[in-house]
């Protein structure tokens, strides 16, 4: 509805996980930077927690755009699966299709991809969302997976992304296995109110580089002050303010405009 009145080329503040608009705050980088470490160097499980909307799939959406052709992908964005569901969600992601519709088939089917993936030089990842919904016997299998390896190298590289419940969980005595093999970890904190308005502008820069909209700062600090630096809620926030600017005919996004966008947010 606004685009023409703030001159932008698409929505800024879409709450889809589109990895061209990822703001790298500096918690952003450094967890990026761990995801990739653990990928390249081969060091099998890797977890990354946050706040439910502080961007975790973002980030891996990007971290995936960047890999490039040496290394092959799988993203499980829906975990709530059997051990035998899961296996089968893998193999389809990576395009194998096993020979028999059985556990073993399938186990057998994805070992043998990682030994031709590993004969070729290319390493293997996969990324599991919201994996703090993972069942207990489900992240057994998972750990199962990491055994799929040489006498040097781990075949297969599995990042864990998920709420803070998912490190609860993962203190599980009957998961002290899985939690043991965990070597690289990183927790993605919130945004601090600084951040929080270089991921506004950064946003709109994206949206549309000859963009006239501005937010003042009254109204960066609202933002703030309601989303808490998650920047989900920023985004929802943001947009809602941006439509009650064009209403009312303003040419910037004041802190009365957010005020409004809260309250029809908050119902």
């Amino acid at each position: 509805m606004y685009l023409k009145h703030f001159n932008l080329d698409e929505m800024p503040f879409n709450i889809t996980p589109d990895p061209r608009f990822l703001y790298y705050a500096p918690h952003h980088r450094e967890a990026y930077d761990h995801l990739m470490y653990g990928i390249t160097q081969r060091k099998g499980f890797i977890e990354l927690t946050g706040e439910v909307g502080s961007g975790k799939t973002t980030l891996c959406r990007a971290l995936l755009a960047s890999l490039g052709d040496e290394v092959k992908t799988a993203l499980i964005l829906n975990p709530t699966f059997s051990e035998t569901e899961l296996l089968r969600a893998i193999l389809n992601d990576f395009g194998l299709s096993p020979e028999h519709g059985d556990r073993l088939a399938y186990v057998e089917c994805l070992n043998d991809f990682l030994l031709d993936s590993y004969r070729q030089g290319i390493n293997v990842a996969l990324l599991i969302d919201e994996a703090q919904d993972l069942a207990p016997e489900v992240m057994e299998q998972v750990r199962l997976l990491s055994n799929l390896e040489t006498d040097q190298h781990k075949l297969i590289q599995i990042v864990l992304c998920g709420q803070p419940e998912l490190k609860k969980r993962l203190n599980r005595p009957d998961l002290r296995q899985l939690r043991q093999r965990i070597t690289v970890r990183y927790y993605l904190p919130p945004l601090t109110a600084a951040e929080t308005e270089q991921y506004i502008h950064h946003r709109l820069r994206v949206a549309g580089p000859a963009s006239s909209v501005c937010f003042s700062l009254f109204a960066v600090r609202a933002v703030h002050r309601y989303a808490n630096g998650c920047p989900r809620l920023i985004n929802a926030v943001c947009d809602n303010a941006m439509l009650a600017a064009y209403v009312f005919g303003e040419p910037n996004v004041s802190a009365n405009c957010v005020k409004k966008a809260i309250r029809q947010l908050e119902g």
